[in-house]
């Protein structure tokens, strides 16, 4: 059967390959648009599982709220390179399955893979075509639901790495935003002391004890130092103990009573964090391939 153009031209648009990969699929198809779809999906699922275990810890976090502030989906995707994490084709599948993501219902990343895309294509489905497209590995690494909400979800994007969506009861749009904002630069631990876990306050004071004792002053100005230690501590990791980024005069406790407003609840994503990345020594890497010439 002759290859048209038309055909090439219908099979990209299904499909969203390149003009020689959709030429090569319909020959070794024998002109049959439907076998060669089919030989293409089965082809970017080798592509995604070869590649799959390459670390990818660059990308995305994206955030979605209902019109309301009642609901909202916040969505960590990753790629392996920051030049992959700019392409509109990976932009365009993160705004796709974020909003999968919303009005889909599910609770987790691995659930997401199968909920189905505004063109048809399940998550995953997208992602293997995407790996074949681009040639990197792409992950749905995390999601975050936010429903059964008693205030209004607010939220910040710091480029497009760091994402943050507070709850806020009482206050406004712009308090709600400038409480997620800074979330966004202090990173607080967690939202006062009594949520600050057990074996991190335990392994602090350990740390501020051994400290005191260097120190050479007797055992009681040394607990009065490790009490004062451990509340500076507790003050620097909890969103409520913190000084107030736009104004370190006042906490963000002080900040919130003063506007009448209660923080819930806040999550806080940064692309890639905990992902363990290969890190490359290229004077080594010359090294070895001159000494093994």
């Amino acid at each position: 059967m002759a290859i048209t153009a038309a055909l090439v031209k219908e099979l990209r648009e299904r499909t969203g390959a390149g003009m020689m990969e959709c030429k090569a699929a319909l020959v070794e198809a024998n002109g049959d648009i439907e076998a060669a779809i089919e030989a293409m999906r089965k082809s970017g699922q080798a592509k995604a599982a070869k590649k799959s275990g390459r670390t990818a810890a660059e990308g995305v976090v994206m955030i979605q709220i209902t019109d309301d502030g009642k609901q909202g989906v916040m969505v960590e995707i990753n790629c392996e390179t920051d030049f992959v994490a700019k392409d509109s084709n990976f932009l365009e599948f993160a705004e796709a399955v974020t909003a999968a993501a919303l009005s889909g219902g599910v609770a987790d990343a691995e659930s997401l893979a199968g909920q189905t895309l505004a063109d048809g294509s399940t998550v995953d489905a997208a992602r293997e075509a995407l790996i074949a497209k681009i040639g990197e590995n792409i992950q749905v690494r995390r999601l975050q639901r936010f429903d059964g909400t008693e205030g209004a979800l607010h939220s910040y994007r710091h480029g497009v790495r760091i994402g943050v969506v507070v709850e806020l009861v009482g206050g406004d749009e712009t308090l709600g935003r400038d409480i997620a904002m800074h979330i966004a630069a202090s990173n607080p631990l967690c939202m006062n002391a009594d949520q600050v876990p057990a074996e991190t306050l335990d392994k602090e004071r350990e740390i501020f004890k051994a400290q005191a004792l260097d120190s050479g002053k007797p055992e009681a100005i040394v607990e009065k130092m490790i009490e004062g230690r451990m509340r500076k501590f507790l003050e620097e990791v909890t969103l409520l103990g913190q000084p107030f980024v736009k104004n370190p005069d006042q906490t963000v406790a002080q900040l919130l009573k003063q506007a009448g407003a209660e923080v819930r609840r806040f999550t806080r994503l940064e692309v890639g964090e905990g992902i363990e990345k290969k890190v490359e020594n290229f004077a080594e890497e010359v090294m070895a391939q001159v000494r093994g010439n």
